[in-house]
This record gives structure tokens, C-alpha cells and sequence, in this order.
């Protein structure tokens, strides 16, 4: 858990905030966004606001009534209680990437499978830089559909000690995830005390709730379950062109559907969730990594606090095909804005690929090689008389060096960054030891942190409720 104390960098005036603050209001009100449920058509109806088929709209002040009930801050507990996160405020969070059906390892690009998915769950446990190793890691294509959420959720439980994210395909896969997570932790007085999973519910943008993403929310905030309602903005496909226009839709989207979760369960715990890029307007491809993601995700973490909420945004996004350069850069460029932003909750903080489509051995690496290196540069500096290092001065006196000086020998293995990736030797021993580029290397370390796995312990009752449990309901959905 990195505690992000730097200031904010914010781009919105007051004049600006004014602005896109009328302009949800106007969607909301005069336009309206659909959702596809009975069950939340009739909350809505009986909170007084105006229902047609699945269109609602809205009295902002009702949205923002409800929006106000939502904390501002909560935590989220691990079964390693070391491992529990605290969401809101200063506090910064990392799962692993989320959703891609391919991954990569080397130079082969395949369908994801259940080993997969258990590999990239162990890679998140080994370092300690990522918070959780998220929820679909990737897809495991192997595995059958109906079923295979029993096995990623129990990977998820068994093979890590962090906090996890819950499976959001239906209704079902949610209560699944709670019975579960219920066992974990000893019961359902407990994880609604304090939140046990987090879970993600997309909005089917532009300004359409669907009933599966529906069905899961209402039953994690039912039972008191941290979500994160994220409109899915690509401008130029899912929003307009503009980013004050996309950033419009997705206070629109978002308010609306925690104003939901509220009238599920007043205070559950929700997350305003951003997810938001542009596409390639000469081929329609979705773009990561672009200035433009970067302002939007600025903007988005102002916004959010402005309303008082915990905000998911960011992560290690790209367009590219490998862990290459390009991958690196455009990392980068999404990560860096989200620190800046003091980013809550970030999904995708390590493997992602090809926009999402790919989950990345080497690529995983060099994302969390960012984030150490970020984790460090968003460290304030410490300034003291020892710091200063006066006494070395007086020992080395002019013309000298520091190389030798007791100050220098008391710190050199502590006193600056060092690498887990990055090479920087000379030219002939990196030649000597194979001449291997970064994407190599990250290949290698990948290997070597599996190799290097211990499973975290779990009471053996636990384990064979759990067992019990995946088994049963295989049974009963059929597979």
C-alpha cells in the first residue's frame, strides 16, 4: 500500500468545474441514461424520479443526495490483515491487469488458460508493489464457461493473501464471489463489516446500464461489497471527440450509478471509476497511452474529489503488440498521470498489452519496474542535518571524492533506486552476460519470481469448505 502525500497536479478552474458540472445535470435531466433491470427501474421509480421503459431521468440533486451517502474512505480487508488496503485520501492501490482473453510470453501470443491465470496470480503475490492481483487476470479460454469464475476466484483466495477482485459476469457469479468470500473470512457478518472484494461494474457507454454489470452491482452493494462504477469511454466511439464532452458523459454515467448503490444500501462502499482513452480516427483502433488519456485522467481525479470519492483510473496502458519500447513509453505516459492524480484504486498496474486484448509475462515485469521507480519519485524527500552531510564535506575537503567517505559507506546500499530491470553495465559485460534487452531480461526475472513462489497459508478447514464449495456448484451448473 503506497501512501501518495505529494500535491495534486490539477488543470480544472473553478470557471471549468462550473461548466462540466452543468453539463451532467443536463444529461441526466434531459436525456437521461438507460438501465436494463427491473429491479433497479423500481428503486428508482420509488425514489421519485422518472422512469420510461429503461430510461431514467434524473433530479441532479437526487443523484447528488445519494452520491453524499458514499464514504469518502474505507478499507478493504486482505486475509493477511498486512495486506488489507485502505481506499480514499492520500492512499494509492495497484492491482495487475483485468479481462485480456491472449497472453504473451516470449515471442508467443496465445489463448489465456487456467495455468495462466494461476501464474499471473502468483507473479502479483511475489511483488510487493501491487496491492492485489486483480480479478480476470485474463480469461482462461481452457476452462469452462458456466464454471470457470469458482476457479479464478479460488486461485485467487488460495495462491495470494491480498485483497481480490470479485467476478462480475452475472448476478449468479457475484453471489458465487460473496459465498466464498464468506467462507474466507468467516462469515457474512464479517465481510460487511468491512469490505472483502472489489468489484468492477462497467457501464455499456454511451449512457446505457446493462443488466449483467446491473445484476452483479446490486448484489455486492447489497451486501456491503466495494464497486467500482466505470463508464468505458473511448472518445471518438463511446463518447464525442472532446474531452470536456467525455468528461460530461462520465460524470453522467458514474453519478447515476452510484447514486444506485446507495439506494441498494446507504454507505456502501463505491469507487468513482474512470476508464478513458480515444481511437485512432484513420483506423478505429483504441489508442492507450495518449496526452489525451493522460488530461482526462488528471481531470477525472479532480472530479472526483470534488464530489468526495475514491477514484479508480490509470495503469500501465498501451497499444503495443510486445514488451517493447513503445509499451514502455506509453506505460509511462498513463502511470506517471496517475500519480500525479493521486490515483486511488489502479487497475491494469501491471501486464497489459495490445489494449487490453493480451496479458504480458515480460511486459508485467517492466510495469512494475515503473512502479517501483514512481513509488520512490512520489516519496517526499526527507531534509535533515544528516542529509546534509556537512561531516563529508570536512572529511574530503576540495578537489576530493565522496567514493571512500564514511558517510558514503554507511549508505551506499540503501541510498539510491536500485533497479530490478534495468541494466547498466558497460558494454562488454553486458555482452559477457548475454547482451539481452530489457524484454529478455523481464522474461527472465518472470521465471525466476515463479520459481521463487511459496503459497501463503491457509487453514486447512478453510481450504476444504472452499474445495467443497467449487465442487458443488460445478455440479450444479452443469460442467
Amino acid at each position: 500500500m503506497f501512501r501518495n502525500t505529494m500535491p495534486r497536479y490539477e488543470i480544472l478552474s473553478e470557471d471549468a468545474m462550473a461548466v462540466l458540472d452543468k453539463g451532467w445535470r443536463r444529461i441526466v435531466s434531459e436525456i437521461g441514461v438507460e438501465f436494463v433491470s427491473d429491479r433497479a427501474l423500481d428503486l428508482f421509480r420509488a425514489a421519485g424520479q422518472t422512469v420510461e421503459g429503461n430510461l431514467v431521468t434524473f433530479d441532479p440533486d437526487f443523484v447528488l443526495e445519494q452520491v453524499a451517502k458514499a464514504p469518502r474512505e474505507f478499507d478493504v480487508q486482505a486475509r493477511n490483515p498486512a495486506n488489507t488496503v485502505h481506499l480514499g485520501g492520500d492512499h494509492m492501490a495497484f492491482s495487475a491487469v483485468y479481462g485480456p482473453p491472449f497472453v504473451r510470453d516470449g515471442q508467443v501470443r496465445r489463448d489465456a488458460t487456467m495455468d495462466d491465470f494461476r501464474r499471473f496470480t502468483k507473479l502479483a503475490q511475489r511483488f510487493p508493489q501491487l496491492d492485489s492481483a486483480g480479478g480476470v487476470i485474463c480469461e482462461p479460454n481452457d476452462a469452462p464457461l458456466d464454471s470457470r469464475h469458482l476457479d479464478m476466484v479460488y486461485a485467487l483466495q488460495t495462491l495470494t493473501d491480498k485483497v481480490y477482485m470479485g467476478n462480475v459476469v452475472s448476478g449468479g457469479n457475484a453471489r458465487d464471489t460473496i459465498a466464498m468470500t464468506e467462507i474466507l473470512f468467516g462469515g457474512r457478518e464479517s465481510i460487511e463489516r468491512t469490505p472483502a472484494t472489489i468489484s468492477l461494474i462497467n457501464c455499456n457507454s454511451p449512457l446505457r446500464w446493462d443488466d449483467r454489470m446491473l445484476d452483479a452491482q446490486l448484489e455486492y452493494s447489497a451486501a456491503n461489497q466495494a464497486v467500482v462504477i466505470t463508464p468505458f469511454l473511448l472518445m471518438g466511439a463511446m463518447s464525442p471527440v472532446s474531452i470536456p464532452a467525455t468528461l460530461v458523459q462520465q460524470m453522467a454515467e458514474a453519478l447515476t450509478g452510484i447514486a444506485l448503490s446507495q439506494l441498494v444500501r446507504p454507505g456502501s462502499p463505491v469507487i468513482f471509476g474512470s476508464f478513458l482513452s480515444n481511437i485512432d480516427m484513420q483506423s478505429g483502433s483504441p489508442c492507450f497511452g495518449t496526452p489525451e488519456s493522460a488530461i482526462g485522467l488528471l481531470c477525472t481525479g479532480q472530479i472526483a474529489r470534488r464530489f468526495g470519492l475514491p477514484f479508480r483510473t490509470g495503469g500501465g496502458l498501451t497499444s503495443s503488440q510486445s514488451a517493447d519500447a513503445q509499451s514502455a513509453y506509453e506505460a509511462m505516459m498513463t502511470m506517471l498521470p496517475t500519480f500525479l492524480a493521486g490515483t486511488n484504486w489502479v487497475m491494469h498496474a501491471a501486464g497489459w498489452l495490445e489494449g487490453g486484448l493480451v496479458a504480458g509475462y515480460e511486459k508485467f515485469v517492466v510495469d512494475v519496474e515503473i512502479l517501483r521507480m514512481l513509488q520512490v519519485e512520489f516519496t517526499p524527500l526527507e531534509i535533515d542535518e544528516a542529509a546534509l552531510a556537512f561531516d563529508a564535506h570536512t572529511e574530503v575537503g576540495h578537489g576530493g571524492h565522496f567514493l571512500g567517505a564514511a558517510h558514503t559507506l554507511e549508505r551506499f546500499r540503501t541510498c539510491f533506486y536500485r533497479p530490478l530491470l534495468s541494466s547498466s553495465e558497460n558494454y562488454e559485460r553486458w555482452l559477457r552476460n548475454g547482451g539481452q534487452d530489457a524484454a529478455a531480461r523481464a522474461g527472465e526475472i518472470a521465471r525466476k519470481q515463479l520459481d521463487e513462489y511459496e503459497q501463503p497459508p491457509l487453514d486447512d478447514a478453510i481450504r476444504a469448505e472452499l474445495d467443497e464449495y467449487v465442487v458443488r456448484r460445478r455440479k450444479e451448473l452443469g460442467d
